[in-house]
């Protein structure tokens, strides 16, 4: 019959109803001759319309109908199909969630079978009810057949919510558990001789041996050995390896009924380089002395699942006491949490949104940091040994090792998240973690989770909402429970002892887990509102100290500047609320002592790290405005000197922090060049601003607005060339010219009060950090006058001067004071820094002399010549000494040569090929790379030095500063000698013509 347009079939319009996204087809599909006997049948319909998706579901069993060999087989599976609910439920759940499952069943017509029973026992069988499942198996192609038939009674229980996600994965890891046995089984069936000379024991390792596996996964496993009585260890080993790698093959090969799964033995000893099969001493000795932090972490889901018995017992006996020892390695908190971020840098970018599994948020967080937990307090508790992550979770919880409402949120978000993998694994049984992005697919997703309204709609928000909660909970999992152990509990509430706390402190690198428990007591206990946001925010804290080189230090910093703003309404307001502001404090204050002491000595400015553009350096303009400005509203020189000193803490604060952040940002790759440039730009432009300040009190308190005498002052050195570190001396000259009528005496004394005066303030004991004047490159050195008039320097450079002089006035500049006389005082020069036709060959064997003289006479007696920054091989010396030498020589006909900046002069010499680019590059590095070493050695020590430090924490320090991971001290060692060595290579070619 032909409806009229317009109007559908009553049939179309159930169908609708009933969830199909296709009536049409399903349509006619109800109207083939397979299923025409019940296609009005309403149970039918219900049945199918309660399926994920109700049109996969109604083309499998078409298939499956018609799979049937003969009419009697068709009419009892339509019968048994329409008066069994239980078989129905499980039938259609299953083709309506796997269209892989559909596939076996059209291939095997009779398997539909496996579905029909419904006792008791067959709602949570065992390894023991599989393997009788597997049991007619005599080859992989029918043990592939059987493992489905197997797969398929699993699958239907869990579609219909028979057995929740961790009943699941516990039967798919019995499965598992099973199939191993009957590989084996056949392997050792195939090669008796093999069998007779070893004892072989395969054991679990991963979900399979947590008892927590994926529908599709590799099944990891160790193999361990031992001679059968009597036989030849070597043998025996190689029979054995022979069994495992058939054992192997029997799973993974594919046949023409697919594969099961791959079977993987890459979490053995040396992984896929190491044999396939060891002993058992043999694993031991291994474990006992080259095993990393992850290998024992990977052992704690150790269980002998197949073959001997008795030696997988023994191995699982051995290995335990090494797994429960692992959180006492050094590093160990930093080396899993290294591996946790190593995993999520290798997803790709286009996916690590959808990635369920290793993606940010997603399960392995939740099982990083179970068995972070379990790994630190497992030596203590044994409750706390499971190998299922489930089951340690709420272990942990019982314990009070994780808080009850966390440890809640954790186990309702890994049971969701586990549920999502499986629906998405078990549609095709292929190995994927991804989230579908295909609307269809997650229609079938949400619905078979139960989302019927809008199930798009539903299982993104429902995912997202997990994730969210998972990357919540995931790092400050660890931390929290510190925080409850000196915390009052609410009655019932289990909390972590202090054994426990202090455990957990230790192995998050704390020296002293006792002052930190006092330090987290005074933060974090009381009721006050204060408190309650200190509870909030440590758990994150915490984290962020245990990732630098001194925990310590951070958590006692954060404690000193709590106690001096905690009375501040912003303070804790800020790093609530500002999402950067709490990462960077904790940052700066645990990174070394130079920025913390810097910070402590005026709190106020932690607002600094809250504003985007707070840790931007200010320029030499602003900054000299504000201190003039500061100085102008002081009474007297002292006042206003110390204002100015006030002005350069502050500001050194901001470029230490914004140095330290940008170096430990592990999201943006460092620059490391640009660092150097901006720290010693900064420092410089504060240097200079700061001495303009106190120039401008000195003249004012002593002779008012203008001094007898027109006065400069010149940087020298780094200072010159805009290349200051944290711990440099300000090397000047001082240059003064008498103003008209006025007598050289009289000008020449108010020039030296001026110099004497400006030198004792900027260094006088005070809270802020001295800046200190070095004018010893002056003419006659110390022996001569502080002070020269521009005619006095004439006379001296025209008679006088040395080429060594001529080198120092490379780096010539003026800082403050009177421009003109500035620019004065670099006309007078500029002749003897850029020589007319270059240096003679006598300056130039001269300036070598020089050198050589000084790396033999002033490196400190017991420095490494390899490791000291300034005088050591390929050091800042060896660079600068190289590029000053072509500015001597060339700086008269090339331009770009004319700059005080080593950097900048370096690229100007290649560019005008006075030097090879690579020659020029492997110069750059090590300049770069020892300027960097020297303010991290300030950074971290709080002092200046030329040499890595000593003490290991101090240097672990200065690696963390420079990019290196914990534990790689030695490796940043290696790498600043190659560098320098290379350095060197290039400076004994262009410095000594060697």
């Amino acid at each position: 019959m032909t409806l009229p347009q317009g109007r559908r079939s009553s049939t179309f319009t159930r169908l609708l109803r009933h969830g199909f996204t296709d009536p049409s087809a399903a349509e006619r599909l109800l109207a083939a001759p397979g299923l025409d006997a019940v296609r009005t049948d309403p149970v039918l319909l219900d049945a199918l319309g309660a399926t994920a998706d109700p049109d996969l579901a109604l083309h499998g069993l078409t298939r499956l109908v018609e799979a049937q060999a003969e009419a009697a087989a068709r009419r009892e599976l339509l019968d048994t199909l329409i008066s069994s609910k239980p078989l129905r439920d499980r039938l259609l759940g299953v083709l309506g969630a796997s269209e892989a499952l559909a596939d076996h069943l059209a291939r095997h017509p009779r398997d539909w079978r496996a579905l029909v029973t419904y006792e008791a026992a067959d709602l949570h069988p065992g390894v023991e009810d599989f393997e009788r499942g597997l049991a007619e198996a005599t080859d992989p192609v029918t043990l592939r057949v059987a493992y489905r038939r197997c797969l398929l009674a699993i699958a239907a229980r869990d579609v219909c919510a028979t057995t929740d996600v961790a009943q699941t994965a516990a039967e798919l890891a019995d499965l598992a558990t099973a199939t191993l046995r009957a590989a084996l089984a056949m392997a050792r069936a195939a090669a008796p001789a093999d069998a007779a000379q070893c004892r072989l024991a395969v054991i679990a390792m991963g979900k399979c041996g947590g008892h927590e596996l994926n529908y599709v996964s590799d099944v990891d496993v160790i193999f361990v050995a031992e001679a059968a009585d009597g036989a030849d260890e070597g043998k025996a080993l190689r029979a054995a390896t022979r069994l495992a790698a058939h054992l192997m093959r029997i799973c993974s090969e594919t046949t023409v009924e697919g594969t099961i799964w791959p079977v993987d033995a890459n979490l053995r000893p040396e992984g896929r380089n190491g044999p396939l099969v060891r002993t058992l001493s043999s694993h031991l000795a291994y474990y006992q002395r080259w095993a990393k932090t992850w290998e024992f972490q990977a052992l704690l889901k150790a269980r002998p699942v197949a073959g001997d018995t008795d030696l997988g017992e023994e191995y699982a006996a051995a290995v335990a006491p090494l797994v429960w020892q692992a959180a006492e390695r050094e590093n160990f908190v930093a080396d899993v949490q290294k591996m946790r971020r190593r995993v999520v840098a290798n997803i790709p970018a286009g996916e690590v949104d959808r990635e369920l599994k290793l993606g940010p948020g997603g399960l392995r967080d939740v099982e990083f940091a179970v068995q972070l937990l379990q790994l630190v307090h497992g030596r203590a508790d044994a409750s706390l040994r499971s190998a299922t992550t489930l089951d340690a979770l709420k272990a942990l919880a019982a314990g009070g090792y994780v808080g009850r409402v966390d440890a809640a949120q954790l186990d309702d978000a890994y049971r969701f998240l586990r549920s999502l993998e499986h629906r998405i694994q078990l549609y095709r049984l292929r190995r994927t973690h991804l989230v579908p992005e295909d609307d269809a697919d997650l229609r079938r997703i949400g619905r078979s989770l139960g989302m019927r309204t809008e199930p798009i709609t539903e299982l993104n928000r429902a995912w997202k909402r997990h994730t969210t909660v998972v990357r919540r909970l995931h790092e400050k999992l660890f931390y929290r429970p510190l925080l409850d152990a000196v915390a009052q509990l609410a009655p019932g509430e289990s909390r972590l002892s202090t054994d426990a706390a202090r455990e957990r402190l230790v192995a998050l690198g704390y020296a002293d887990p006792a002052a930190a428990l006092r330090h987290l007591e005074a933060l974090a206990s009381g009721v006050t509102r204060k408190a309650a946001i200190q509870r909030t925010l440590l758990p994150v804290l915490l984290g962020w100290f245990a990732d630098s080189a001194d925990p310590d230090a951070g958590l006692l910093g954060f404690r000193k500047v709590s106690d001096a703003l905690g009375k501040t309404p912003w303070y804790l307001r800020l790093l609530r609320d500002e999402g950067a502001a709490a990462e960077n404090l904790a940052r700066v204050l645990s990174a070394g002592r130079l920025a913390p002491d810097l910070l402590l000595r005026a709190p106020e400015a932690v607002a600094l790290l809250g504003d985007e553009r707070g840790l931007e350096p200010r320029g030499r303009a602003h900054l000299e405005q504000e201190v003039l400005a500061a100085v102008g509203r002081a009474d007297g020189a002292e006042q206003a000197v110390a204002a100015a000193r006030g002005v350069r803490r502050r500001e050194l604060f901001r470029t230490t922090a914004a140095d330290l952040i940008a170096s430990y940002d592990t999201e943006v790759p460092v620059d490391a060049g640009a660092l150097v440039d901006r720290v010693g730009q900064a420092v410089s432009d504060l240097t200079a601003a700061t001495i303009a300040g106190a120039l401008r009190a000195v003249v004012r308190d002593g002779w008012g607005d203008t001094l007898p005498t027109r006065f400069a002052v010149i940087g020298m050195g780094r200072f010159g060339g805009r290349e200051l570190g944290y711990g440099s001396d300000a090397d000047v000259l001082f240059v003064h010219q008498p103003r008209e009528g006025v007598d050289d005496q009289e000008a020449t004394r108010a020039a030296a009060q001026v110099v004497a005066e400006m030198r004792r303030l900027l260094q006088v004991p005070s809270a802020d950090p001295p800046l200190l004047i070095d004018a010893d490159l002056r003419p006659e050195g110390k022996s001569g006058p502080l002070a020269r008039t521009l005619k006095s320097y004439e006379a001296y450079y025209r008679r006088w001067s040395l080429v060594w002089e001529s080198q120092a006035l490379l780096r010539a500049e003026p800082v403050a004071g009177d421009a003109d006389l500035g620019r004065a005082f670099l006309d007078l020069v500029d002749p003897l820094r850029y020589p007319a036709e270059g240096l003679g060959d006598d300056a130039v064997r001269e300036i070598r002399r020089l050198k050589a003289r000084m790396e033999s006479e002033r490196l400190p007696r017991g420095a490494d010549p390899t490791l000291h920054t300034k005088l050591g091989r390929g050091g800042l010396s060896d660079v600068e000494w190289t590029v000053q030498l072509l500015q001597l020589q060339h700086g008269w006909a090339e331009p770009g040569l004319r700059t005080t900046r080593t950097r900048e002069a370096l690229a100007a010499a290649c560019a005008a090929e006075l030097l090879p680019a690579e020659d020029a590059a492997v110069l750059d590095e090590a300049w770069v790379l020892a300027t960097r070493v020297r303010n991290a050695v300030m950074l971290v020590r709080g002092r200046a030095g030329d040499t890595f430090p000593s003490d290991g924490r101090e240097l672990a320090a200065v690696g963390r500063y420079l990019g290196y991971e914990a534990g790689h001290v030695g490796d940043m060692l290696d790498d600043y000698r190659r560098v320098t060595r290379r350095a060197r290579g290039v400076v004994e070619q262009r410095f000594y013509g060697a």
